[in-house]
Parts: C-alpha cells; structure tokens; sequence
C-alpha cells in the first residue's frame, strides 16, 4: 500500500490566522517554518511520501492543508471552507490530486465543509456540525461518499474549531478525546478519555504507530502503555492558531 502525505508550507501571513476559541498569542514565523520541516520530516522518516501543495502565500491558513479536502477510497472531495477567506485555498490541493490519478468531487454552494471536521474509520465517517461545516456540507459528502459503502454520521461540535480538534481514532477504533473539549463522547462505541487537549490528535502512521504533539507527554505514556509507538513533534507555534498533527497533512493510503 502507498503511503503519500499532501503538505504545505506555511506562509509569509501565518501569524494573521483565524482563531476562534482561544486567544490570540503572538506567533514565530521562522520557528513554525523550523517545526513545520521537522513535521515533515517525521512523516519522511516513517515511510511516508510526502507531497508538496503549491504554496498559497495570500491565505494565513493555508499551511492547514488537511481542510482543503476529504480523501475516500480513489475519490477526492474537495471541500468548501466554513471561512471565506480560506475558500481559495481548495484550488492547488484539487490540482495536486487530479494530478496523482484521483476523482474528484466538490461541495458545493450554500454547502460548507472543513475538511478538519471529518473523521473516518472502518468505513464511518463523522462529521463535526456547529462550526465550519453546516448540515448541507455533510449531505453532500454522504451523497459523494456512500457509492463506495461509507455511513455518515453527523456530530455535534461546539466546544472547539473542528472535530478533529476535539477527537481522533487510534489505528484499533478507539477515539480519544479530553473530556471538556467533546460535546458527546457517547457518539462513538469505543471512547477513552486523554487528560491533555493535544492528546486528542493523533496521525495514524501504520497499525501500530501515531504522530502527536510533545504538549501531551502524560497521554504519550497513557499510549505507549496500550502498547502503541509514538513519535512526537514540536508544532506550538501551530497549536496558537489552533492547529494540531492532523491538519498539517492530508494522508493518502493509495
């Protein structure tokens, strides 16, 4: 199986990028572009691929590439952003993906999808509603998505900018999540409780290994005694924007 990570670089503008649940924190440019390349180094480094975005410099959220689209099997569904001033960072990711052989589909006006609020395993795909993703986006995704046999099924977000800020899945289905930041842990069959925000962002890897932020070093252990190899990473420039792992790529398992 190919192993290839979509990724961006992270822009002049980085600094003046949406946050709406925390508070503005002045940011490092040249310090995020140093943890940006030791992020894509990890994913290198674990026999991930990884392939450039075309840099999208007048868009401060643009080093988010993971919004820009919802990747199911061979088809790409290129998503419409919540925020408009992140509408056009949609057009370099849809040319990268048309160039690596897949089709691609588009959620369309009056629809909005971020493509952070969708989280998929073993053929479900949640979808966080309340914030940038509205209930005409998720329609259109679960038209797009259910040919090729996946059950959609909407979440409710609020406490934070986009489900998978709030939640992910370990490579067994388990989701993890810190409890005040998860409007209904009772959405998914199998939950476990991490006691760090950024110990809700996990990258699967392979079966057995995830990417996270060194800001969760007691949910780090809490993993690595479940019997899981972490590799972690320095991203706090990224985490003041709201960022975390996951939204930093797109991965592609071809």
């Amino acid at each position: 199986m190919s192993r290839q990570a979509l990724v961006r670089p992270p822009g002049p503008r980085l600094a003046d990028g949406l946050v709406t649940h925390i508070d503005r924190s002045p940011v490092d440019l040249d310090l995020a572009r140093r943890q940006w390349e030791g992020y894509v180094g990890a994913l290198d480094a674990e026999g991930w691929e990884v392939v450039p975005v075309p840099a999208a410099d007048d868009c401060p959220d643009a080093v988010f590439v993971e919004d820009t689209v919802v990747v199911y099997g061979d088809l790409a569904v290129i998503s419409r952003p919540g925020a408009d001033e992140r509408k056009p960072e949609t057009a370099g990711t849809e040319e990268v993906l048309r160039g690596l052989g897949y089709r691609i589909a588009h959620i369309e006006a009056p629809g909005t999808l971020d493509g952070g609020d969708v989280l998929k395993h073993d053929g479900t795909v949640w979808v966080g509603l309340g914030g940038r993703t509205d209930a005409e986006g998720l329609d259109q995704l679960a038209a797009h998505l259910a040919p090729l046999g996946a059950r959609t099924v909407g979440v409710p977000v609020s406490r934070v900018l986009h489900l998978k800020s709030a939640v992910t899945a370990l490579p067994d289905g388990t989701v993890v999540g810190h409890p005040p930041l998860v409007d209904d842990p009772t959405v998914w069959p199998s939950f476990l409780e991490v006691p760090e925000e950024a110990g809700s962002h996990v990258v699967l890897l392979d079966g057995s290994t995830v990417l996270m932020s060194i800001s969760a070093p007691v949910t780090r252990r809490l993993f690595e005694e479940r019997g899981l190899r972490v590799v972690a990473v320095d991203i706090s420039e990224f985490e003041k924007l709201e960022g975390c792992v996951t939204c930093l790529s797109v991965r592609l398992r071809g």
